[in-house]
């Protein structure tokens, strides 16, 4: 037993500061990039959020948009934020949480554990992990009555619509730069 207690406490202590994110000095024109990239994305959907919201009453800008903003633009170089992941992880995450929420949306606690570990899995199984897709999925299961309402579309709009606006605008911003290059890779 304390074999094992010494074993999970080394593992509890972390490991040797490595990559860019974890101790480097700051690059301010990264910041600078990532600021920009990532307040066009959000600007973007929440003024096309409010155009539709005029003739269709869509949403098109959800939380875990801002966690894919983190990667995208934050991190580009990161593989869970590369197109396969940024774009499937939300769509399968939407259809997984729909899904929970139309079977079990009577009980809510059941459908959030089941939406969130159920995504976790497909976007492993598929490689499209993309870790704000679990909010996604959780989004289509406490998202309230109009969330509800959107069933399948869901899944489209806003989030697969809204994936692909933020990735527009990451190959375009993250590729401006020339240290950068976005994305590592496609598929």
């Amino acid at each position: 037993m304390a074999g094992m207690a010494r074993i999970v406490w080394s593992r509890l202590r972390g490991g040797e500061r490595i990559g860019t994110m974890s101790g480097a000095r700051v690059v301010w024109n990264d910041v600078v990039w990532a600021w920009l990239g990532s307040a066009l994305s959000i600007l973007c959907l929440a003024w096309l959020e409010r155009l539709c919201a005029q003739e269709w009453n869509l949403p098109l800008l959800i939380g875990s948009f801002g966690a894919s903003a983190v990667l995208a633009f934050g991190a580009p170089e990161s593989p869970l934020a590369q197109p396969r992941n940024l774009v499937g992880g939300h769509m399968l995450s939407a259809l997984v949480g729909v899904s929970c929420q139309m079977l079990l949306g009577q009980e809510p606690a059941a459908a959030a554990a089941l939406a969130v570990s159920t995504a976790i899995a497909l976007m492993r199984v598929t490689k499209t992990l993309h870790p704000p897709g679990g909010a996604t999925a959780l989004i289509a299961v406490t998202g309230g009555e109009g969330i509800h309402q959107l069933g399948y579309l869901y899944a489209f709009v806003p989030c697969l619509l809204g994936a692909l606006i933020m990735l527009a605008i990451a190959l375009i911003v993250n590729n401006i730069p020339k240290a950068q290059r976005y994305p590592q890779f496609w598929w």
